[in-house]
């Protein structure tokens, strides 16, 4: 057994077929094929059943299969060892961004990063948060940008950045009011992202004092069904559902149809000058913001890297967003 073969059988599980995961372990489908058969054979266990359309592991390759990714991930933290060690960042680096940060952050994140780290291989995927730290445990990916408070054995939380929420109107929706309190709107729709849940509780929140009942059916009806991708749904008067699948969607909606919605702070400057015109701030004791954290394993080592990017968000982040101690220190692992 060698650690080639370990990477060829864990390809082959993940990919489910003989030429992908010989593409993606950069070997001639033969070569694989030959060296899976001969681990096989030392072993004197089948880990795969192949047929001419499928390849499926078998309960005893389930076991194998975890086991080997275990090794490459220990085999892997020699190399993050060095690296540290020498003080060089390079390598590959896989990072996760929720779907409902990413549109912030991204952009200005890639193009910051490569600049100042043209020696690390970065790979960024949108996952939603669960599946981003199951990646997470697995060994998937490094590293996961998210919303903060979500606990996972095994998994340490660094918090990154606090983001405030603003009541975005309709024109005709109270808009000449500098500043309101919630039950001004409660006979106003709102619209927020379904499956964006820290919106969804800063929306209950702000209606909590407006209308309890309403918002009690609301959640209710939020959390009736479960989909891929971020939903917004009309909350009060009438029956109708919409879905969307951005915060850009939902604000022509209410510009559209009246009513309200709850926004990021990032995303004003998205706004035209006409469209800021109908922000206001949340006032009062109200659930306003979201916390963003950043989640990696809890034995991971490669402190350097990690500070990447809290460096690449300092270069662009608005002001006063990013907490002091992480501005000042830095994380320290």
């Amino acid at each position: 057994m060698n650690i080639q073969q370990i990477k060829y059988i864990v390809a082959l599980d993940r990919l489910r077929n003989f030429a992908r995961a010989a593409e993606a372990c950069d070997v001639s489908q033969p070569t694989l094929s030959a060296m899976v058969q001969k681990l096989e054979e030392e072993l004197d266990v089948s880990i795969f059943e192949r047929t001419n359309k499928t390849v499926t592991t078998t309960a005893a390759g389930v076991r194998i299969i975890q086991q080997a990714k275990r090794s490459l991930m220990e085999l892997d933290r020699i190399g993050e060892i060095v690296s540290e060690e020498k003080g060089l960042i390079e390598g590959h680096f896989r990072l996760s961004v929720g779907p409902t940060i990413a549109p912030y952050i991204l952009p200005k994140f890639i193009r910051h990063y490569r600049e100042s780290y043209p020696s690390v291989t970065l790979s960024i995927q949108e996952m939603k948060t669960n599946n981003a730290l199951d990646a997470l445990l697995s060994g998937e990916i490094d590293a996961v940008i998210a919303i903060a408070d979500n606990f996972r054995e095994g998994v340490l939380e660094i918090p990154l950045y606090t983001e405030r929420f603003y009541v975005y109107l309709a024109e005709s929706c109270w808009r000449k009011l500098p500043t309101f309190k919630p039950e001004n709107l409660e006979h106003e729709n709102m619209w927020i992202m379904k499956d964006a849940q820290c919106m969804l509780d800063s929306a209950f929140s702000f209606c909590k004092a407006a209308n309890k009942r309403e918002q009690n059916e609301a959640r209710f009806d939020y959390a009736e069904h479960e989909q891929a991708r971020p939903k917004v749904k009309a909350r009060a008067k009438g029956n109708h559902i919409y879905e969307a699948g951005s915060i850009d969607t939902l604000i022509r909606i209410v510009d559209e149809n009246g009513g309200f919605t709850i926004i990021p702070e990032m995303h004003l400057p998205f706004l035209t000058d006409k469209q800021r015109e109908n922000i206001r701030k949340i006032e009062g004791n109200y659930l306003s913001q979201r916390r963003v954290s950043l989640y990696i394993k809890d034995d991971y080592i490669r402190q350097r890297m990690l500070n990447t990017i809290v460096d690449t968000l300092k270069a662009f982040m608005p002001k006063g967003m990013m907490g002091e101690g992480i501005l000042k220190y830095g994380i320290k692992l």
